[in-house]
């Protein structure tokens, strides 16, 4: 089965942009792992008056 130029950029296409997504999902999921490990703690300002 030979592609023209039109089906192949389609299929890049296609593949591109599902390959971004799934890094961009996995990211994610690294980001709230972290979150999970490293809660944010608000720092308290000490009060020197």
């Amino acid at each position: 089965m030979e592609l023209n130029n039109a089906a192949f950029g389609f299929a890049v296409t296609i593949v591109g942009m599902g390959g971004t997504m799934i890094c961009l999902w996995i990211l994610s999921l690294i980001i709230d792992i972290i979150k999970k490990i490293f809660p944010y703690k608000e720092a308290k300002e000490k009060e020197s008056r």
